[in-house]
Order: C-alpha cells, then structure tokens, then sequence
C-alpha cells in the first residue's frame, strides 16, 4: 500500500478538520480547512484511501509545505 503525505498549502490556522483517522476519503474530499488572510482554503485528498494519520487539529497553526495528514491507498 502506498502512503500519501498531504501538505499545507498555505501558512494560517487549521479552521477545520472534516475527517477523522480511520475515515475512507475520495481524491478530491476536503481533509483540512485552512484559515489565511481572512479566507477559508479547502486542502483536499490528492488520492483516494483511508485517513491514517492527521498531524494538526482545529486551531493549530501550520506553515506551508508542512505535512498535515497520510493517507494510505
């Protein structure tokens, strides 16, 4: 099985996080809600497979190119 490392795409806050460790997402799916300059920035799944880490939860502050979630597939 292949393992994905989802980064930030922008320095901010993490506003939401709308999965869990264990959750089956599609490519495509919203993993993290990013909060920057005011603006709401869906990070979403590269690939299809199941959550098997999240590294940040709702107000973590996260850098750009930080990994904020594996996904296996």
């Amino acid at each position: 099985m292949a393992r994905t490392e989802i980064t930030a795409t922008v320095t901010g806050s993490v506003w939401e996080v709308p999965v869990s460790v264990g959750d089956t997402v599609s490519e495509g799916d919203e993993v993290v809600i990013a909060e920057a300059m005011k603006m709401e920035i869906a990070i979403e799944a590269p690939v299809a497979g199941k959550v098997v880490e999240l590294r940040v939860a709702k107000d973590d502050e996260i850098e750009e190119g930080a990994v904020i979630a594996v996904i296996e597939s």
